[in-house]
């Protein structure tokens, strides 16, 4: 069963269409993440769901209640914000106990309540603390704390881990999916950092200029984007503009700047096959993600079916992933990576090289 349903919603600010007419079926106990850079509509969507702006077109329907007039307090929603929004003159216990305190729960039911819920953000020993005490990371669990206490149906997340740093960043992305998992409570977050997306969600809505360009899981939308834009925007990604020539046996043969090579169809409702590609000059792109290449020294016999040779510009160490930048022909640059090993031989820049891939590891797309 669906926990939200969207139907041409649209949004538009006086002469401006923040968000197109979209249809979006969200289940219950999913966690769903809205991505997309600034002004693709990912938090006009948020606002929208959440009551905070009304639609300019189109219906909500949350729980299986039509709830498109309705206000944020009669929607049976959470909110979790990037600034915490907490009260700074309430310790963490008061904080928390706030909505409850608002409907009027039983002293006991409070205190059984906020205990219960500290013990599952693994904050049961700062109750007494203020704000100010904690660590971003804390803040933001007793953000979430006090969202989860009064057991909404819904949980909106906006931005909620963007205030803090890489490392408590990724903790955190850890400490929501265990949440998520325990309660199953449907959650949709709101953020453009894509490894945030892939690591937390369930299925991923990629938005574009105030529309859906794509929903899949994520690896789905990482290994088969539908689009040059989702195929850029989630992960890295080597484009190389390209013709297709013409259906072979195990896939499509394409023309690019490299020179002739071949790619497989896209398989499913996504990306580009032998029989529905695009005709002309550069009409569509040969997508080549950089772990799919092998960079051997100049000489090397080839590994795999197809390949180029090129110039090793630069290798940027990111611990346990090395990335390399390579020179093809005159104007191309492609990006390798691969894992970083104890073992591993490095090349000086400038070096000769050749990358190989295997054309089962490229995908053609409009």
């Amino acid at each position: 069963m669906n926990m939200i349903e969207l139907r041409q919603v649209s949004k538009r600010y006086g002469g401006v269409q923040a968000l197109h007419p979209v249809d979006l079926s969200v289940r219950k106990g999913e966690f769903v993440t809205l991505l997309g850079p600034s002004g693709s509509g990912k938090t006009t969507l948020l606002n929208l769901i959440a009551g905070m702006v009304p639609p300019s077109t189109g219906r909500i329907v949350i729980d299986g209640r039509d709830v498109t007039t309705s206000p944020p307090s009669k929607r049976q929603l959470g909110m979790v914000f990037q600034n915490y929004a907490l009260m700074p003159h309430m310790t963490v216990f008061e904080n928390i106990a706030f909505p409850l305190r608002v409907r009027r729960l039983a002293r006991a039911e409070i205190e059984r309540k906020v205990r219960e819920v500290l013990e599952l953000v693994r904050l049961p020993d700062l109750a007494a603390r203020k704000p100010r005490e904690l660590s971003g990371g804390q803040q933001q669990r007793v953000s979430l704390a006090r969202c989860i206490v009064y057991n909404p149906a819904l949980i909106l997340l906006d931005e909620p881990l963007g205030a803090l740093d890489k490392k408590l960043r990724e903790q955190m992305q850890l400490e929501l999916r265990r949440i998520h998992a325990e309660l199953g409570i449907t959650m949709v977050n709101v953020t453009h950092d894509q490894d945030e997306a892939l690591t937390m969600s369930d299925r991923i809505v990629l938005m574009n200029g105030g529309r859906i360009e794509q929903e899949d899981k994520p690896e789905a939308l990482y290994f088969r984007p539908a689009t040059r834009f989702a195929a850029d925007f989630i992960g890295t990604a080597n484009l190389l503009p390209c013709d297709v020539r013409a259906a072979t046996a195990d896939g499509v043969a394409v023309s690019t700047v490299l020179g002739d090579m071949r790619a497989t169809p896209c398989t499913g409702p996504h990306g580009i096959g032998a029989t529905n590609a695009p005709r002309g000059s550069n009409a569509a792109s040969l997508l080549i993600r950089p772990e799919s290449i092998v960079m051997h020294a100049a000489g090397t016999p080839p590994g795999e079916d197809q390949g180029v040779d090129g110039v090793l510009e630069d290798t940027i160490i990111l611990g346990g992933i090395v990335r390399h930048h390579v020179r093809v022909g005159s104007s191309v640059r492609m990006v390798v990576q691969e894992q970083n090993r104890r073992d591993r031989v490095p090349l000086p820049r400038d070096a000769p090289v050749r990358l190989t891939w295997s054309h089962r590891d490229c995908l053609v797309l409009d």
